[in-house]
């Protein structure tokens, strides 16, 4: 039965290593979102016409990175292994045993952002509105890490694409890293980015990444494996999705306000 099924591609998540030092698959992957970032913040602010330098792109994202880092592992603990942390504090330091929550680096990218602006003397909505094409593809390629490491697979299926995770129990599953990189990845990417090649009103460009990336979190939940400890609503409803709900209604009310206030412009 198992046969009409994908089989797990037996990719080694070390890449090489160097005495006590490993680069893995999952490493490299936020190295080069952020890689591209730079490369996309960089050529933006060419074509700023003055509004944006590169040293400033240069401290957005240095800042966004720590922010980025810092507030994904602690959102990750507290959203999602809160148990384990009040059992062991130093849990929250011990990176290499847990993982990454995409909204608590949110939190923290805003943080940076807020930071940022002020030390630039910008607003934040223009600071939110540059950065937010920047962020797509490196959410693209820290789902293909997912799979890569053979984690966050999806629930059981019988479709034919179903791929049979080692650490899944050798189950047909839903490969939902792979439909998150699609559509939180490439899909929103694309969106974004054909969405600023025309003056947009300053927030709308930041509440579309929201409604966006939320919508498309929310969706793929559904095909994700269900965590009883974490999940809430009798099951009813994920942990991912009860914390997408205010990107969603948040991302629709910023877009709202910002064209009703340009409008008025």
């Amino acid at each position: 039965m198992n046969e009409q099924f994908l089989a797990f591609p037996k990719i080694d998540p070390v890449i090489f290593s160097l005495g006590p030092i490993s680069m893995h698959w999952y490493g490299l992957m936020y190295l080069l979102g952020f890689g591209f970032a730079y490369w996309l913040g960089i050529r933006r602010a060419k074509n700023s016409n003055g509004v944006w330098t590169t040293e400033q792109v240069d401290q957005l994202l240095y800042n966004g990175f720590f922010g980025v880092v810092l507030g994904g592992r602690i959102g990750d603990v507290f959203f999602y292994s809160f148990d384990k942390l009040l059992q062991d504090p130093l849990y929250l330091f011990r990176i290499w045993e847990g993982g990454m929550s995409f909204h608590g680096g949110l939190i923290g990218v805003i943080l940076s952002m807020i930071w940022t602006s002020r030390r630039q003397n910008r607003g934040f909505w223009q600071t939110a509105d540059f950065v937010a094409p920047l962020i797509p593809f490196g959410l693209g390629l820290g789902r293909i890490g997912n799979f890569i490491n053979d984690e966050l697979w999806g629930r059981v299926t019988d479709v034919p694409w179903a791929v049979m995770f080692p650490n899944g129990g050798y189950l047909p599953r839903h490969p939902s890293q792979l439909y998150e990189a699609f559509l939180e990845g490439l899909v929103l990417f694309f969106i974004l980015n054909i969405f600023v090649r025309k003056p947009r009103p300053t927030g709308s460009v930041a509440g579309l990444f929201l409604l966006g990336y939320g919508s498309f979190r929310f969706i793929v939940e559904y095909f994700r494996e269900f965590d009883p400890n974490v999940n809430t609503a009798a099951d009813l409803i994920t942990r991912g999705q009860l914390l997408s709900l205010p990107m969603v209604i948040g991302g629709l009310v910023i877009i709202a306000v910002a064209y009703k206030i340009n409008r008025k412009g």
